[in-house]
């Protein structure tokens, strides 16, 4: 079976020829937002449409981590390691705290309810970052359906007062996004709205010496299919999602290689003992493949 398909000679560094791509668990209906949760040697994920955050731990297996879930979506962990989630059923950001309870983090702007947050990380000042698309109800799959009362946008929320800003206001539906490892740029992709033939790409902006996103341009377009989610290795290289596995993309937006993936990939994130394991969320299965690379 062939796992690679590399356009660069860099990217032969970057895989490990006798690692092979594994399924992990399957059974799912439409798997999203992965996070590691290293002090705990577990990895959790969304089951969408069933309303359920999973659990899995290695060598052990699957278990349900929280059910229901609000059909959540997105998940990170902030600066003292507690999971923050973005909730489609609920229409709103969460975090888990320590003792189990869950605090909202935002819901509203401006007095408008949100639409359905999708993908959310945070930056090393403390600041939580979410894309709010319209995706979670424009259909009654994975969330309610309702009407969108804000434009689709990404928000800063401030890690001292909790104010709620707009920050990327220009893209059509924003969707997966990260930083990279020194904090100068801000990925977002960019993957359309749904029912229309919008241009899809991941789009770069600059964040140099600055707080908020200032210029921007077009980084890098996925084929087959869109970029839904992604994470970036310690040297500055982007693994996407894409519909025919997972796409390494070099902080010059030049494709070098693809891990090829049997179903749509949704996200991935980096974790294991030494963040050098890619797991994968792709329809209704996880995956898992040792790289010669860490995350950042």
């Amino acid at each position: 079976m062939t796992f690679f398909d590399s356009r660069h000679p860099q990217f032969s560094h970057y895989v490990l020829g006798n690692a092979p791509v594994r399924q992990l668990a399957t059974g799912f209906d439409w798997v999203e937002g992965p996070v590691w949760f290293g002090d705990a040697h577990a990895l959790l994920f969304s089951d969408i449409p069933n309303n359920r955050i999973m659990r899995y731990i290695p060598g052990v297996g699957v278990s349900v981590y929280r059910e229901p879930a609000n059909f959540s979506n997105g998940n990170t962990r902030d600066l003292i390691g507690r999971l923050l989630t973005c909730e489609h059923g609920t229409r709103r950001v969460t975090r888990t705290e320590i003792d189990g309870s869950i605090t909202i983090i935002a819901d509203q702007y401006q007095g408008k309810r949100l639409n359905s947050p999708n993908d959310v990380i945070v930056k090393s000042d403390g600041s939580i970052w979410f894309t709010d698309p319209h995706y979670g109800i424009m259909t009654d799959y994975e969330g309610f359906r309702a009407e969108q009362e804000l434009p689709c946008h990404v928000y800063r929320v401030d890690p001292e007062s909790g104010a709620i800003d707009a920050v990327v206001t220009n893209l059509n539906c924003p969707n997966g996004l990260a930083f990279s490892p020194d904090e100068t740029r801000l990925y977002i992709a960019d993957t359309g709205r749904m029912f229309s033939d919008d241009t899809t790409a991941i789009h770069v902006f600059d964040m140099k010496g600055k707080e908020l996103p200032g210029a921007s341009q077009v980084f890098h377009s996925i084929s087959p299919g869109a970029s839904d989610g992604f994470r970036l290795d310690t040297d500055g290289n982007l693994w996407s999602s894409a519909a025919d596995g997972v796409h390494c993309i070099s902080p010059d937006g030049d494709l070098l290689g693809k891990i090829l993936v049997p179903e749509v990939v949704s996200n991935v994130c980096f974790g294991g003992r030494r963040k050098h394991q890619l797991f994968i969320t792709a329809t209704t299965s996880i995956y898992g493949i040792s790289l010669n690379r860490s995350g950042a």
